[in-house]
């Protein structure tokens, strides 16, 4: 994605703070743009309930979080076109049905609210590839000036803070801010969901498989699991998203790869075609979120509510393969004299990986699946080949297979080697995570 096609932010709007809400977890957050996206292109293209859904949409506008100038969109349905990224954030809020998730919020030992997960999705341009790069909440980053909420001036910068501050200082526009001068890219839509959407969303999908490679017993999230794989839904895998304790390290490093096992298999269950394939269940996960953006449990970003953009960005990843689905942690290093969970950025490292994504380059992940240990790699996935249906390639705009030419076979492209300091996984790859002490 090259940084000079991008338009300037002067003169623009700022992102509103009275636009987001609270509490989110960003794992969840891509489950619900994807369930979105997908399920509105599965709509569209089965031509059940268009209308209505589309309709809908039109609703949700007002509360909408805005994010510069939205880029024109193409007329047509087509994928969209050049790369895009996408902030997903989840806060740690008390508010409402959510206090009851959280012993913290009960004991009311935790004040604010911040941004406890920080996740950037980057779809690239042809070939599409998706990577997901989760960054820690303690990681320690400079703050930039960002805009008060009441649009009458700006706070003041600062030079280091955790990275789960920013949402606190100056909601999700500071944020979003903070993750650009760190990436030096900029951010086009941005996401935010509620520890009550999560649970819906993922009711919606139908729960994810996770694998566990010993008994687990939290008493901070009030998660127990037994040895083997379980399939998660509703409470049980918020909690399994939000667990820290009980596994790896107990660091947040290692919840990151826990999260990553999640999404993962989401991933591989949300391409394959036990979902693709049902209209009802793509109604289902649209509706859902639809109805959570409704009741003030998911924010999109104003550009997220055009169901046109919406198809093309599900256009442009249901047919991504698994291992150019990429997961991984921005590196870190623990901060010195800390004694603590404080980290710090490994720039170097996290060059190589931002380089290469404004490229457009294929990644290879050389370092370990988790600095935490939250997780190991346990096998690969196969993507199971499903031919698509007449009427999903003549809404996608392209040629039935039957009559496609046939096309060369493309050069083989350079994989950029990730330095081992980055920890990830592919969705070619399953994982299973690792109880505390293993």
């Amino acid at each position: 994605m090259a940084t000079d096609k991008r338009p300037s932010r002067e003169g623009q709007t700022p992102i509103a703070r009275h636009g987001v809400l609270k509490s989110r977890h960003p794992f969840m957050t891509l489950v619900a743009m994807l369930g979105v996206v997908l399920g509105v292109f599965g709509v569209s293209a089965a031509g059940i309930a268009a209308y209505n859904l589309f309709d809908a949409t039109q609703t949700i506008t007002a509360n909408a979080v805005v994010l510069d100038e939205e880029k024109p969109l193409p007329p047509s349905l087509g994928a969209i076109e050049g790369g895009v990224n996408i902030l997903m954030v989840g806060t740690d809020s008390c508010e409402g049905a959510n206090a009851a998730l959280s012993g913290a919020c009960q004991a009311k030992a935790t004040e604010g609210e911040r941004n406890d997960v920080t996740m950037l999705v980057h779809i690239s341009d042809e070939p599409r590839r998706v990577t997901v790069v989760s960054f820690p909440r303690d990681m320690l980053v400079p703050i930039p000036s960002c805009p008060k909420e009441d649009g009458s001036g700006s706070y003041s910068a600062m030079s280091s803070q955790m990275l789960n501050a920013s949402y606190q200082y100056g909601g999700l526009a500071c944020t979003v801010l903070t993750i650009e001068s760190l990436i030096d890219d900029q951010i086009d839509f941005a996401a935010a969901i509620r520890w009550t959407g999560v649970i819906n969303m993922s009711d919606a999908i139908g729960g994810v498989d996770v694998c566990v490679a010993g008994d687990i017993s939290d008493s901070h999230t009030g998660l127990k699991l037994t040895a083997g794989t379980h399939t998660l839904q509703g409470v049980q895998a918020l909690q399994f998203l939000r667990i820290r304790h009980g596994i790896g390290d107990g660091s947040d490093l290692g919840r990151i790869s826990n999260q990553q096992q999640f999404m993962s298999s989401m991933v591989r269950k949300l391409q394959s075609d036990s979902v693709l394939a049902n209209p009802a269940t793509l109604l289902n996960l649209a509706t859902t979120a639809i109805s959570q953006v409704q009741q003030e449990q998911l924010v999109l970003s104003s550009g997220l509510t055009n169901p046109t953009l919406m198809v093309q960005i599900a256009m442009a990843v249901k047919d991504v393969p698994y291992e150019d689905i990429v997961f991984v942690q921005y590196p870190t290093r623990y901060a010195s004299g800390d004694g603590a969970s404080r980290v710090m950025p490994v720039k170097d490292a996290a060059t190589v990986l931002f380089d290469a994504l404004k490229a457009n380059q294929p990644l290879t992940l050389t370092g370990d699946a988790s600095q935490g240990y939250g997780v190991e790699v346990t096998g690969e996935a196969v993507k199971p080949e499903v031919a698509p249906t007449p009427a999903a390639t003549e809404a996608a705009g392209e040629t039935p297979a039957a009559e496609a030419p046939v096309a060369e076979t493309p050069a083989a492209e350079t994989r950029v080697e990730l330095p081992s300091a980055i920890a990830g996984q592919t969705a070619a790859q399953t994982t299973c995570t690792q109880p505390e002490g293993r």
